[in-house]
This record gives structure tokens, sequence and C-alpha cells, in this order.
């Protein structure tokens, strides 16, 4: 049984999806399989797929539903996946040719009762990392949430998890009206469970699309409150610092304010902090109506 699944959210990727495809098929390793979740795409991926599965280099399944946003296509892969790890590759992304290998020795030489996973590095095409920093060298394991208020480490990485941990927790909420929930969520949720591996190798080249959720993520927080103001709580409840939590208390009201949302300082986690929060919510709410800019999500 292969031990691997890469699973890829997609929704109308057509155009993309052949790059991860042939990233996946220079694997030196190929005891993996892909999983593509089709969000509900409009355009060809459905053929192009079929007939990738025809050509039979890959093991490729392939999952059709209504669109729900990326956390919903996750919520699916999750259902599905049936290996003991799993990595999320974005349709716009691809994998450098000895990924598969690297996670899959480093998994079998270091993996304990003890890890959730791995935490590995994403990097642009030029070989720049995206994070601002390496993994601590002199650290084995650790956690996502420790590591960006201990280490203040900042920007994307690649979070390989053990199918049967991420499967205990539950799944990104559905919110009617819209299609985006913070994908920290779980990361948080697991963070509160076990350790992670730290593999100071990059795992996944990116390239952030004009219609990719990092390059919106503004529009995300205005067109997505519930999924948003649903997130913070969680981290209000079980971020590493005060401040932290604090910061997670005023995006809390800024999103309430945008849902008009009279009940919520009883449906805080953090009252103290909410209360405290109120003044610099309402600063906030105002600041990203009426902004370009994302430094402060």
């Amino acid at each position: 049984m292969k031990q691997l699944t890469v699973f890829t959210p997609s929704y109308n990727r057509a155009y993309l999806l052949s790059r991860l495809y042939e990233s996946l098929l220079r694997q030196t390793n190929q005891q993996f399989i892909w999983l593509i979740i089709d969000d509900g795409s409009s355009d060809n991926t459905s053929e192009l797929v079929m007939s990738w599965i025809k050509e039979g280099h890959l093991d490729i399944r392939y999952k059709f539903q209504e669109n729900l946003g990326m956390h919903g296509a996750h919520n699916t892969a999750y259902e599905l996946i049936d290996t003991e790890l799993n990595v999320c590759i974005d349709s716009d992304d691809l994998m450098p040719e000895n990924a598969v290998e690297m996670i899959l020795n480093f998994w079998n030489e270091n993996k304990s009762e003890n890890y959730a996973g791995i935490l590995g590095l994403d990097a642009f095409k030029n070989g720049e990392i995206v994070s601002n920093r390496k993994f601590p060298e002199n650290i084995k394991s650790g956690k996502y949430f420790e590591l960006k208020n201990k280490y203040k480490l900042k920007g994307d990485i690649k979070f390989v998890y053990r199918t049967d941990i991420i499967k205990q927790f539950p799944p990104y909420p559905i919110f009617s009206g819209e299609k985006f929930v913070p994908l920290n969520y779980k990361y948080l949720l697991v963070d509160q469970s076990k350790e992670m591996l730290f593999l100071n190798k990059v795992l996944c080249i990116v390239e952030y699309m004009e219609d990719g959720s990092s390059k919106n993520i503004i529009k995300q927080y205005l067109k997505n409150p519930k999924g948003f103001e649903h997130e913070r709580k969680v981290r209000m409840k079980y971020a590493y610092s005060w401040k932290e939590r604090f910061r997670n208390a005023i995006h809390y009201v800024s999103c309430s304010i945008l849902l008009k949302n009279s009940n919520f300082f009883n449906e805080s986690t953090n009252k103290s902090l909410t209360l405290l929060a109120i003044p610099l919510g309402i600063l906030l709410n105002v600041y990203i109506r009426n902004t370009n800019r994302s430094s402060w999500i």
C-alpha cells in the first residue's frame, strides 16, 4: 500500500494542472497517490484528468463536488485519503522531483507516535524560500504556531500530516453564502495535540496567481467574515501568547462588525480580551474596508 497522498483542490485550473502533473511524473519515488478534488469546475478539468488516468502513468483519484471553496475541498480530501501521510499541493504549485522521496525517507527514519507529521519549506521558482527563515537547526520538532510566535516565522510553509491525526479533528465549517475558511483553523487544532518534525528541505515550488487566495486576502476577508470570525475565535482560545490572543480578539471584533453580529461578546472564547479589543476592532474594521494592503490579515 502506498504511504503518501498528494491532494490538489482545483477550481477552473485546467490551464495550470498540467504543470503539476508533469512535476509528479518526474518524482524519483512514485509511491504516492494523486487525489484531485475538483471543486465545481466548469472548464475542461474533468476531461484532462480522465485523459491522464487513461494514460496510467500515475495513480490518480478524482472527485468532483459542488463548489464549496478551498476548505470544503480539504474536507472532502480528508474524508477520502486512506494513506498514512498526506500533503496538499495546490493547482498552481509544483513539487521538486525528489520531494516525495524526501518526505517518505525522512518520515520513515524519524516517525513516532509523538509526531503529527512534517513541516517542510516552500520556495519560489528562483530557489528563494517563501518563509522569512528556515526552521531552527538545533531543534528536531515543535509546533507551527509556536514557531510563528517564538521564532517569528512568517510566510507559507508545507504541511505533511499523518492522516489518522488530521481526521481526529472537526472538518472546516461550511457557511452559507461563503467560500473561504482560513486553513489555519486545523493547523492550530493539531498544535494542541502533537508536535511536527522539522525538515529544512523544499517540498513545494509555489507561484501566487492573481486569482489565488494569497493575493486576494482582503477580498476574502470582506466576502467571508463568518469564516474568518470562526478562525479568530479558535485562535483567541489557543494562541501561545497574550499578544497574539489579543491580536485575534481585535480581528474577531472587526469580523463581527462586518457580520452585524450583536451577540459577538457572548459567543467569544475570550470575553475579557474581546472587551479590551472593541475600540481597536472598530478601527481595524474601518481600515480593512478602505485598504488593499494585507499586512494585518
